[in-house]
C-alpha cells in the first residue's frame, strides 16, 4: 500500500518534489525517534474498533457492507489543539478538508468530492455529535461552533450508503465523546501558545458516580490569523478571531432508561473576512488579504446554543427503542463585501428509532431497524447594503462607513422535513446482507416581508425522495471481509439557492431540482497478522441534476442542475504498530468528471468537476514511550480545478507537521509542541470554486498559512 502510494505521488507532485518532501520527512522522523523521554505506548486493540455510526448499537465493521471508518484522533495523532478540524479528520480515507484560514467562514469538508463546492459551512454531508444532529434540514451544516476539545472518537461512512440520514447524506461524520473520567470529580487545564498570536485557555472536567456520569469543557481562544494587510512597513492582520465556546455531556438512569444531555455552544464576537485572492496577488503575496474585504470590514459575530436529550432503554431479548429531541438557536451578524446579512435560527428535531436484535433461536439471525425524525428551520433573514469604504453617500447608503444602510431584505424562511426508514440484516453462514429503504418529503416556504423593492419572492417548494440500499458482507476469515453494495442518495438545493436566480428575477426558482446519486462500491478491510490494518474501497457513483453554484454578480451566487456527473474513485488506508512505533497511510483517488453539462452554447463534458484534488496523500509515524511521543505527519494534494470551464487549477502541494509532547507526574503534566508546515510552503488550501472573473481577476484563491508554531501544557487533578 505505501508502495503504491509513493508510486502516485509521483504523478501528483513530480519526482523532485516527491524527494525534496521525503527526504525532509525521513530527516525530521529520525530525530523525532531519537527524542526522549516519549510516551508510553497505546494499548490499542488489535482488531476493528466497534462503531456506531448506522443508527445502531455498537457494531464490527466487520459486519456492515460499507465504507466505514472510525479513528481516534488524540490517540493515533497526539498532540493535537483542538481548534483545526484538518487535525481531527485526518487519516480517513475518501475525506478532503480545506482550511480555508478564514475565521469567517469553516473549513471546507467534503467526502468522495460531495461538498467540495460550497461557499459557507458544509453542504452534502451529515454531521452529528454524538449522534445529534448538527445539520440542517435544508442540508447545510455550520462548523464554527462544534467544540473539538472533547472528541474521543470519529467516525464515518463515506458515500451513499449512508442514505438512511435523509437529505445531503454524501457521507456521514459523526464525532463522540470520549469516556468520562472514572474518578467523581476530575479536571484539567490546557493552555496554548502559538504563532500569529495564538492563545487558547480551555478547562476540562468530569466524573462518574454510581448512578451518574458528567464531563465538559469551556475555553476561550484569541488569534490574529495570518493574512492581513501592510501599511507603512507594518503589518495589520485582518484575519483576527475572539470566541469562547463550551460543551456538556451527561448522563443518568432511571427506571432502567439511559438518558443523556448533549449541549453545546459559541460566543464568537469577532471574526475577520480576509477574503480570498486573485493568482497575481497569490503570488505576490500569500498573506493579503483581499484589499476590497478590508474596505467594507467584512466579518461576521455568532451566538449559537443547542442542547439534545436522548432517551435509550433495552427490553426483552436485546431489542432496544432510541428517541431523541433538540432544539437550538443561532443569531449571525455578516457584513460581506457586497451586503450585511442578518439571521435569526431556531431549529429543532425529534427522532425514534427501533431495534430488534436476532433471537437465539432464529437460523438467519435477522436483525430489523426501524425509524422515523423530522426536523424544522426557522430562519428571519435581514440584508442591508454594506456602506462601508464610501466616499460620498448613495440612495442605498444615505450614511457612509456604516456596515447597514438601507434594508433591501427582509423574509421568513421556512424548511421541514420528515423521513421514515427501515433496514433489515441478515446473517447466512459466512455472508451478512443489508437492504434498507427511507423516503423524505422536504418543504420550503418563503415569506418575503420586503416588497417595496418592487419584487415579491414569497413561494413555497416540495421536494421527496425513496433512498434504497442493498449490500453483502462477506468473511473470507474471521478478520477479514469483502463487501459490495449499490445505493442512492438525494440532495435539495437550499432556500437561499433557491431564491437566487439566475436571471435575478422574483420568486424561488421553479426550475432548480434536487440532485440524486446512484453509487456501486466494493471494498475489502481486517487485519492481518495482528499489527496490520487495511481497508480498501472502489465506487461508481452517477449524480443527476448535481447543484453547481456560478456567480450572477453583485458578490450573489445562483445555482443550476448541471446534468449529469461520474464520480469514480478508489481509497485506501493502512496502519500498523511495531512496538513503541506506530504507521499510518492514506490514499484517495478521485476522477470526478461531467458527463453532460451544457452551460450557455458551451458543453463541458468531460471536464473534471472543480473544487477536488484527484489525488490526496497522508501518512504519519509516531513513537511512543513511557514519558513522551514524538509525532512525524506528511500530507500532499494534486491540484484543483477551480471552475467548470476547467480554465486554471490551483497547484498542488505537500506539507510537512511534527509535534513532540511528555507525560510527567503519572500523566498529570503534559507539554506538546508542534510546527505546522515545517518547511514553510506556500500554498493554496482552499479554492472558491466559479468566482466572478476571468483567469487573472477572479479570486479564486484561499492561501494555506506558512510556518506555524504552537506549544501547550495541560495539567489534571489525576489521569484522564
Amino acid at each position: 500500500m505505501i508502495v503504491v502510494i509513493l508510486s502516485e505521488a509521483k504523478d501528483l507532485l513530480g519526482t523532485e518534489e516527491i524527494l525534496r518532501s521525503l527526504r525532509s520527512l525521513r530527516t525530521t522522523a529520525a530525530a523525532a525517534l531519537l527524542a526522549a523521554p516519549l510516551w508510553a505506548q497505546d494499548t490499542t486493540a488489535r482488531t476493528l474498533p466497534a462503531v456506531q455510526v448506522t443508527r445502531d448499537r455498537a457494531r464490527s465493521p466487520l459486519e456492515l457492507p460499507y465504507a466505514i471508518s472510525a479513528t481516534r484522533p488524540d490517540s493515533v495523532s497526539p498532540g493535537q489543539i483542538h481548534t483545526l478540524p484538518e487535525q481531527t479528520l485526518f487519516l480517513l480515507p475518501g475525506i478532503t478538508v480545506a482550511n480555508r484560514t478564514n475565521p469567517s467562514q469553516d473549513a471546507r469538508i467534503s467526502i468522495r468530492g460531495f461538498g467540495a463546492r460550497s461557499p459557507f459551512g458544509v453542504r452534502s454531508l451529515r454531521v452529528l455529535r454524538d449522534g445529534m444532529p448538527l445539520t440542517m434540514p435544508d442540508g447545510q451544516t455550520p462548523l464554527d461552533y462544534l467544540d473539538l476539545e472533547a472528541v474521543g472518537t470519529v467516525e464515518t461512512i463515506r458515500g451513499s450508503a449512508s442514505s438512511l440520514y435523509g437529505n445531503a447524506s454524501g457521507g456521514v461524520i459523526d464525532l463522540r465523546s470520549q469516556p468520562p473520567p472514572a474518578a467523581k470529580v476530575a479536571a484539567q487545564l490546557r493552555e496554548w501558545y502559538g504563532s500569529n498570536a495564538t492563545h487558547r485557555q480551555a478547562l476540562m472536567f468530569g466524573g462518574t458516580t454510581t448512578h451518574a456520569w458528567y464531563q465538559g469543557n469551556i475555553g476561550a481562544t484569541t488569534s490574529d490569523g495570518s493574512r492581513g494587510t501592510t501599511t507603512g512597513g507594518e503589518f495589520q492582520s485582518y484575519s483576527r478571531q475572539k470566541l469562547r465556546n463550551g460543551f456538556l455531556r451527561a448522563g443518568s438512569e432511571w427506571r432502567g432508561t439511559q438518558i443523556t444531555l448533549t449541549a453545546m455552544g459559541l460566543d464568537m464576537p469577532t471574526a475577520n473576512n480576509p477574503g480570498a485572492l486573485t493568482r497575481i496577488q497569490f503570488d505576490t503575496n500569500p498573506e493579503m488579504a483581499d484589499p476590497q474585504s478590508i474596505t467594507k470590514k467584512a466579518r461576521k459575530a455568532v451566538d449559537q446554543l443547542q442542547a439534545g436529550l436522548q432517551a435509550r432503554r433495552h427490553f426483552g431479548d436485546g431489542n432496544e427503542i432510541h428517541a431523541q429531541y433538540f432544539n437550538g438557536w443561532r443569531t449571525l451578524d455578516n457584513p460581506l463585501a457586497f451586503s450585511t446579512v442578518g439571521i435569526d435560527r431556531i431549529t429543532n428535531g425529534l427522532s425514534v428509532r427501533y431495534t430488534r436484535a436476532p433471537a437465539h433461536n432464529n437460523p438467519r439471525h435477522l436483525r430489523l431497524t426501524v425509524g422515523g425524525e423530522s426536523q424544522r428551520l426557522s430562519d428571519a433573514r435581514k440584508n442591508w447594503a454594506n456602506c462601508n469604504g464610501l466616499a460620498v453617500p448613495t440612495a442605498a447608503c444615505p450614511t457612509i462607513n456604516v456596515d447597514r444602510g438601507n434594508r433591501t431584505l427582509d423574509q421568513r424562511e421556512i424548511v421541514m422535513s420528515v423521513g421514515s426508514y427501515g433496514r433489515v440484516e441478515a446473517e447466512l453462514g459466512a455472508a451478512h446482507a443489508t437492504a434498507g429503504v427511507r423516503y423524505d418529503q422536504t418543504q420550503f416556504e418563503l415569506s418575503d416581508k420586503f416588497t417595496s423593492d418592487g419584487r415579491d419572492d414569497s413561494g413555497d417548494r416540495r421536494m421527496s425522495a425513496w433512498s434504497p440500499m442493498v449490500g453483502v458482507a462477506v468473511r473470507l476469515r474471521p478478520e477479514h471481509m469483502v463487501y459490495f453494495n449499490v445505493s442512492t442518495a438525494f440532495e435539495t438545493p437550499t432556500t437561499t439557492e433557491m431564491v437566487n436566480k439566475p436571471d435575478s428575477s422574483a420568486g424561488l426558482n421553479p426550475a432548480l431540482s434536487p440532485q440524486s446519486s446512484r453509487t456501486a462500491e466494493f471494498g475489502f478491510k481486517g487485519v492481518a497478522f495482528e499489527r496490520f490494518r487495511f481497508d480498501a474501497a472502489i465506487f461508481a457513483t452517477n449524480v443527476q441534476d448535481e447543484l453547481i453554484p456560478f456567480d450572477i454578480g453583485s458578490g450573489r451566487t445562483a445555482f443550476r442542475n448541471a446534468g449529469r456527473t461520474r464520480r469514480r474513485g478508489a481509497e485506501g488506508s493502512l496502519s500498523a504498530t511495531f512496538g513503541r512505533l506506530a504507521m499510518n497511510g492514506v490514499w484517495t483517488y478521485s476522477d470526478f468528471t461531467f458527463r453532460d453539462f451544457l452551460s450557455g452554447t458551451t458543453q463541458y463534458a468531460g471536464n473534471t468537476i472543480p473544487g477536488v484534488p484527484k489525488q490526496q496523500m497522508q501518512l504519519s509515524a509516531s513513537y511512543r514511550a513511557r514519558h513522551g511521543f514524538a509525532l512525524v505527519e506528511w500530507i500532499a494534494k494534486d491540484k484543483i480545478q477551480v471552475n467548470d470551464a476547467n480554465a486554471v487549477a490551483a497547484p498542488g502541494f505537500a506539507l510537512l507537521n511534527v509535534r513532540a509532547g511528555g507525560a510527567f507526574s503519572r500523566g498529570r503534566l503534559t507539554p506538546v509542541i508542534g510546527v505546522q508546515n515545517l518547511l514553510d510552503r506556500k500554498y493554496v488550501s482552499s479554492v472558491a470554486v466559479n468566482a466572478a472573473g476571468s483567469v487573472t481577476t477572479g479570486k479564486f484563491y484561499e492561501p494555506g498559512p506558512g510556518r506555524t508554531i504552537y506549544a501547550g501544557l495541560t495539567v489534571a487533578t489525576a489521569p484522564w
